[in-house]
């Protein structure tokens, strides 16, 4: 017994034990480039977007959840600048038509993504691959006013994205990367610029803490004129908050989404506990029926129909005399004189009524045919004594 209390005390102290390393052990962080505005991850965009207002100081940021052709079919957006940074930007027919109106009237627009697609990447006819090489890819601009003494080079392959087609005659490049191929683009359209980066993931939160990563988001931000209003689009992203219910805190958490689905089940283990410790309804049973009056009434409704008085007669004589032997000890051998006045003394009857009940007995005894009146007769003479007897026995 002794030994059996250690064993659960060791294993008591490991189970506590990985409970409080499982608890205290580090987050691992998540890699993965979401580019959402609210994510403080590596690569989300949650900095970029809190620091806008020190790239465009005094301008109102906006952001926006509708496609490009619902926010600015009819002029609903003011003039200022339109920021998208996603991880694809596929716009159809009417989203590039909007788009462009909206800079022909001397607005900018800033677009980054990892693919492009849909009529927009057609009519520009631009395309994007990714640079594979051992070493870090750098990237600079061509503007030899914002083009930095050396090249800005990211870890992690970040900066590795790169258009692999452009049209020459429309686009002009404004950024390279240390292999010559084009990283950063402008087009003119009335009075506005569309600018197009291959680099996305240099905009995000990683890139953003380091001082080059920091700079060259500024220098290519600020190729966009100062405005008044900001807008920043997150739509092309999927960067839309869709989940509004209370439960959302909880499936934010690991720790609370197992709590509240340990509770569900625990939930239902005790309903189904107590829907079999409940009692099930009781039938309703009815009172059995008294049959011994149904075969009386049986047996007299058959008496009756087959009108056999003498049967009866007989009967009810032998039930008496059965009576008088077992509470009278009465010898009903011989029913004469020294019966009757052996009946009357005995029972405590008149001695007229057991002289007219035995005569009553030895006449309808022998008959063979019994008349109404004759077994009416007879009824009441033995009824009179059961009265009479019972009467004096009390």
């Amino acid at each position: 017994m002794k030994d059996f209390k250690i064993y659960i005390t060791i294993a008591s102290l490991l189970i506590i034990g990985y409970v409080v390393a499982q608890y205290n052990k580090p987050i691992p962080v998540n890699w993965m480039p979401t580019l959402a505005y609210q994510d403080k991850i590596p690569f989300g965009t949650f900095i970029l977007h809190n620091q806008l207002k020190q790239v465009f100081p005094g301008a109102t940021i906006i952001n926006t959840n509708k496609s490009i052709y619902n926010a600015l079919h009819n002029q609903r957006l003011h003039a200022g600048n339109y920021v998208i940074i996603a991880k694809k930007i596929h716009l159809n027919k009417f989203d590039t038509d909007e788009l462009l109106k909206y800079i022909n009237a001397g607005n900018s627009v800033f677009m980054s993504a990892f693919e492009w697609q849909g009529y927009f990447a057609d009519s520009l006819k631009i395309d994007t691959r990714v640079k594979y090489a051992k070493k870090n890819v750098s990237i600079n601009f061509i503007n030899s006013l914002l083009k930095a003494q050396h090249n800005y080079s990211f870890n992690r392959d970040i900066a590795n994205q790169y258009f692999s087609a452009l049209d020459t005659a429309k686009a002009t490049v404004i950024g390279k990367n240390d292999a010559d191929q084009t990283t950063f683009l402008s087009y003119k359209f009335g009075k506005g610029t569309l600018y197009l980066c291959a680099t996305p993931e240099v905009f995000t939160n990683y890139s953003l803490l380091t001082k080059q990563g920091a700079d060259y988001a500024a220098k290519a931000l600020s190729y966009m004129p100062v405005a008044s209003y900001v807008y920043w689009d997150q739509f092309q992203n999927g960067d839309i908050p869709e989940d509004y219910s209370p439960l959302r805190v909880f499936f934010s958490n690991t720790s609370l989404q197992w709590a509240y689905y340990l509770s569900l089940f625990s939930l239902v283990v005790f309903i189904i506990y107590e829907a079999k410790r409940r009692q099930r309804i009781i039938p309703v049973i009815e009172p059995l029926q008294n049959s011994t009056v149904d075969f009386v009434t049986v047996v007299g409704q058959v008496y009756y129909e087959k009108r056999n008085n003498a049967n009866i007669a007989h009967k009810k004589i032998t039930y008496l005399l059965e009576h008088f032997r077992d509470h009278y000890q009465l010898k009903t051998n011989q029913l004469d004189r020294e019966f009757i006045n052996l009946l009357f003394k005995k029972t405590g009857i008149d001695k007229q009524l057991a002289t007219d009940l035995v005569d009553s007995i030895n006449y309808t005894s022998v008959q063979q045919q019994v008349t109404d009146t004759e077994l009416i007769n007879l009824n009441k003479l033995i009824e009179k004594f059961y009265s009479q007897s019972a009467y004096n026995g009390k």
